[in-house]
C-alpha cells in the first residue's frame, strides 16, 4: 500500500497525514542488510531518514513522489551492493550515499523555492488585482456614486485631488510589489528559514507557501496605505521642505494646461512609487511630521 497518498495538490497534506519511515521503503528480505547499513554508515542513514521525512512535506506532489522513488532506488542500490558486506565496508559506498544526499537536498531546496515564489506570486497577483479595482472604481464611478448617495457635486480641484490620491496609492502598491521581488532576489534563502528555539530551521514548504501568499497581499496594501498617507501629508501642507510642482487649483486655473497636468501626474507617481518601494522613507517622513507636531509649543 502506498502510504504517500496525495491529497491537496501543492501542500503535501496527504503525506503529512500518513507519514512513513525510511525502513518502509526496504523490502523485507533486505532488512538485515538495512541494519548492517546503519552500523556501517550511521550518519548517512540518519541524513537519509531526515530527508525522507522532509520529502513527504514537499510542496508539489510530483516532487514528493519523485523523491520517494529516488530514496527507494538509492537504498536498494546500496543494499544490493556486495561491498556493503566487506569488513570494514568499502568507503565508496559511503561516498555514493553522500552524493545522493547532496542531490536530495538540492531537490528539496528547489521545491521550497517553488513554494515561496508561487505563494508570493499568488499574493501579489491578488493584491494587484484588488488594487486595480480600488483604483478604477472610484475614478470611473466615484463622482456618480457621491452625487447619487449624498447629492455631492465635486468641483474641479476636488476631482484633481482625488485623482492624485488614487494614482499615488495605486503606484505605491506596484512599488511595493517591486520591493518584494527585489527583496526576494537578495535574501530569498533567509525567507525559507526561521528561528526555532534559538536555532535556524527550514520552514515547511506548505507553510512557506501560505505565509508568502499572505505576505504578498499584505505588502500591496501596505504600499497603498503608505502612499496615501504621504499624499495627504503633503497636500495638507504639513511638510514644508517638499514643494508641490502643481496643485489642483493651479491646474483648474490653467484650464487643464498640459504643463501643469504633466508635472502633477509625474510628481504623484514618483511619490507613490517611492513610498511603496521604500517603506523606511515613508515611515521616516510620517515620523518626522508627528515629532515636529509634538515639539510645537
Amino acid at each position: 500500500m502506498n502510504m504517500n497518498t496525495d491529497e491537496g495538490e501543492g501542500e503535501g497534506t496527504g503525506a503529512e497525514r500518513w507519514p512513513e519511515s525510511l525502513i518502509d521503503l526496504v523490502p523485507p528480505k533486505y532488512e538485515s542488510l538495512y541494519i548492517r547499513l546503519g552500523d556501517a554508515f550511521p550518519e548517512q542513514l540518519l541524513q537519509l531518514q531526515v530527508l525522507h521525512s522532509a520529502s513527504q512535506r514537499a510542496f508539489e506532489a510530483g516532487t514528493r513522489n519523485a523523491l520517494r522513488r529516488t530514496t527507494g532506488c538509492v537504498l536498494r542500490a546500496v543494499l544490493r551492493d556486495p561491498r556493503l558486506a566487506d569488513s570494514p565496508p568499502d568507503r565508496h559506498v559511503g561516498e555514493y550515499l553522500d552524493e545522493e544526499i547532496v542531490g536530495l537536498k538540492a531537490r528539496l531546496a528547489q521545491d521550497r523555492a517553488v513554494a515561496m515564489s508561487r505563494g508570493l506570486n499568488y499574493g501579489l497577483a491578488v493584491g494587484a488585482f484588488v488594487s486595480t479595482v480600488l483604483l478604477c472604481v472610484p475614478l470611473l464611478w466615484g463622482a456618480r456614486i457621491l452625487d447619487a448617495l449624498a447629492g455631492v457635486t465635486l468641483s474641479c480641484p476636488d476631482r484633481w485631488s482625488l485623482l492624485g490620491a488614487f494614482v499615488c496609492g495605486g503606484v505605491g502598491a506596484f512599488g511595493a510589489v517591486l520591493s518584494v521581488l527585489v527583496r526576494l532576489r537578495n535574501s530569498g534563502d533567509e525567507l525559507t528559514r526561521r528561528k526555532v528555539n534559538g536555532h535556524e530551521g527550514v520552514v515547511a514548504p506548505g507553510e512557506l507557501y501560505r505565509s508568502m501568499r499572505h505576505e504578498g497581499v499584505y505588502r500591496v496594501f501596505v504600499g497603498w496605505i503608505l502612499a496615501l498617507a504621504v499624499h495627504f501629508l503633503l497636500t495638507a501642507g504639513f511638510v514644508t521642505f517638499i514643494d508641490l510642482p502643481a496643485t489642483p487649483a493651479d491646474i483648474c486655473a490653467a484650464n487643464g494646461g498640459s504643463g501643469a497636468g504633466t508635472d502633477f501626474w509625474g510628481f504623484w507617481c514618483a511619490v507613490g512609487f517611492v513610498a511603496g518601494f521604500n517603506e523606511r522613507w515613508a515611515y521616516g517622513l510620517l515620523g518626522r511630521e508627528s515629532t515636529s507636531k509634538k515639539n510645537k509649543p
